[in-house]
This record gives C-alpha cells, sequence and structure tokens, in this order.
C-alpha cells in the first residue's frame, strides 16, 4: 500500500518521467526536431498548470486533491477540460518524453493518465457531485473530462 503522504500527483508524474527519462537513455529513437516539439509542448503543460492552479487560487478553493472543494470552478481553462491540471500533466509527460527522444516510452502516458482516474479523478468527481450537485451534473455533462 502507498503512503497517503507520497500518493499525490506530482510523485506518480515525477515516477513516470523517471522512467521515461531512463528509457531514452537506454533507447533513444532519434528524430531532428523532436526536442524541440518537446519542449513547446512542456512550456505548454506548464503554462497550463499555472493557468488552471491561478484559477483555483483566485476562486479561493483548494488545489490538493482529496480535499473538499469550497467552488465548482468552470471558466477559463476549466471550460475546455474538467481536470486542465491532469490534462497538463499528461501532456509534459509527452513533452518530456519527445525532449529525450524517448518515444518508447509513450505507451506510459496512457498509464499515468489511468492511474490517475482511478487514484485521484475518481474520487474528486464524487466529492464534487456531492458538494455541488446540480451544478456540478451539468458541468459534467457540457465539459469533458480531459480534453
Amino acid at each position: 500500500m502507498i503512503a497517503r503522504e507520497v500518493d499525490f500527483p506530482p510523485v506518480w508524474l515525477a515516477g513516470f518521467a523517471a522512467i521515461g527519462a531512463l528509457a531514452g537513455r537506454i533507447y533513444p529513437l532519434s528524430y531532428p526536431h523532436l526536442p524541440v516539439l518537446g519542449a513547446a509542448m512542456v512550456g505548454f503543460a506548464l503554462a497550463l498548470m499555472a493557468a488552471a492552479a491561478a484559477q483555483m487560487l483566485w476562486a479561493r478553493t483548494t488545489i490538493l486533491p482529496r480535499q473538499i472543494p469550497a467552488r465548482l470552478v468552470t471558466g477559463g481553462v476549466f471550460r475546455f477540460s474538467r481536470n486542465p491540471i491532469y490534462l497538463a500533466d499528461a501532456l509534459l509527460l509527452v513533452g518530456l518524453y519527445f525532449f529525450w527522444q524517448a518515444l518508447i516510452a509513450l505507451p506510459l502516458v496512457a498509464l499515468f493518465m489511468h492511474l490517475i482516474y482511478r487514484r485521484f479523478i475518481r474520487g474528486e468527481e464524487a466529492a464534487m457531485l456531492h458538494a455541488f450537485g446540480a451544478e456540478f451534473e451539468d458541468y459534467r455533462r457540457r465539459t469533458r473530462r480531459w480534453l
């Protein structure tokens, strides 16, 4: 069992990034512009993450998983994704894998997304439904989970 103190999305992200870095060193697949594309994706992912975090802080609601949110944030980047920070995590992984030329690790992104859904999103959505009821149900109907 994983201790709750370390069971946070950034810890999982770091673990998947480390595996991808190792895979890229062992079996790199070189393509001319892949590192540049990867760096651009990393920059976009970090900007998306910062925008979502700023919106949550501005709304005075928690950014931490497994905590009861004070408000339902549905504007800004949350209009396009119910989970823009988790989406940014997945894009960050893709960008890092591209940058490290670790294309062999790309299937890990799907595994990461599945793990994040099972360990975090499912519970967060249940808590949001409980806290915000019909307002969250309406938001869930009109906004996709990832993109």
